[in-house]
């Protein structure tokens, strides 16, 4: 049987669970197939010494980054992100630099996407990584092509994902497409985790993308709107809700929240629509009801403004299959 040994990339200040979910994800289809030599992981650091994740924990690797390749690449190098990515090792950077492209596949998690860029891996590729750094990579390296929006972006041998849990999507994504849907539906499972957020998932819900109002009466109001996007959501209608004058309260929701009651709006019916249509079979018609859009043709332009596709175009590049249940 094919074998695909994973290496995962350890370092001072590492993001535990940058490396753990996907090596779980690794370790659950070896034993889907029954086959413990299926996947085998090694982790390892530049000395082979323990390093201190960012949290505190104490890991402890297999070996020394050097000796880990000394018989060759590993099908997969796993590159996790931390604070450590802020100012690393250049020992770390020259190894990367070097032995990165010689593997089969690299796949970055979280702001690992910073390592390889620092090691000049990304130029000329599309990737992405975790939402507050977005920025930061994209001045620092204007020869990448980052995209902020989605949870995991794959570009040829190069797998790049978004914060911290988004490894973990990627990585039952490369299980799928090695092994088999079910495969990756049973590791998913297993793991409590929903098969499959799809790559292109955006990063971060309009809740998250926006401040919570330190008042409860905002905060109601937020809430409401993120349960009832159908609803009247005018400015006059969410003010009375909250019990305030629309003026009082358009300025103290922007105050809260950092944005408009309107864009708040619009942020989550679009968020409401996109799931729909990913993971519905409910027609476009319906779809812009359900999100408050009122008519098809008020949502199809929301799409554009925003997403720079259509609606039924959006459907069709990104609904899921509707996934097997127990």
């Amino acid at each position: 049987m094919t074998q695909r040994p994973v290496l995962a990339v350890l370092f001072d200040g590492v993001q535990s669970l940058d490396v753990s979910g996907p090596v779980e994800v690794f370790a659950g289809a070896a034993r889907y197939l029954q086959d413990p030599d299926a996947y085998p992981i090694r982790t390892a650091s530049l000395d082979s010494g323990p390093v201190r994740g960012q949290s505190g924990l104490r890991l402890l690797p297999d070996t020394g980054l050097d000796e880990a390749v000394a018989d060759g690449p590993p099908h997969t190098l796993l590159v996790p992100g931390g604070e450590g990515t802020r100012r690393p090792d250049p020992a770390l950077i020259d190894w990367l630099r070097v032995n990165a492209p010689r593997a089969e596949r690299v796949v970055s998690v979280c702001t690992g996407a910073l390592l390889l860029a620092e090691a000049g891996l990304l130029d000329g590729h599309r990737v992405t990584t975790h939402w507050s750094v977005c920025d930061h990579l994209a001045r620092r390296h204007p020869e990448v092509e980052v995209d902020p929006e989605p949870i995991y972006v794959r570009d040829g041998r190069l797998s790049t994902s978004a914060g911290v849990t988004a490894g973990i999507d990627l990585a039952l994504a490369l299980v799928e497409e090695d092994v088999s849907h079910d495969a990756a539906l049973a590791i998913a499972r297993h793991l409590v985790v929903f098969l499959r957020r799809p790559g292109n998932q955006a990063q971060f819900s309009a809740q998250l993308a926006a401040q919570t109002a330190r008042r409860e009466p905002l905060r109601d109001v937020q809430h409401w709107i993120s349960e009832h996007p159908a609803a009247d959501l005018s400015v006059e209608a969410l003010a009375a809700r909250a019990r305030l004058s629309p003026r009082h309260f358009a300025r103290a929701f922007r105050d809260e929240t950092g944005t408009t009651p309107g864009r708040y709006v619009d942020r989550v019916r679009l968020e409401h629509a996109r799931r729909l249509l990913e993971d519905s079979v409910h027609g476009v018609q319906e779809v812009a009801r359900a999100a408050g859009y009122g008519t098809p043709e008020a949502m199809r332009r929301a799409f554009v403004k925003a997403l720079g596709t259509a609606p039924a175009e959006y459907r069709r590049r990104f609904h899921a299959p509707v996934p097997v249940t127990d």
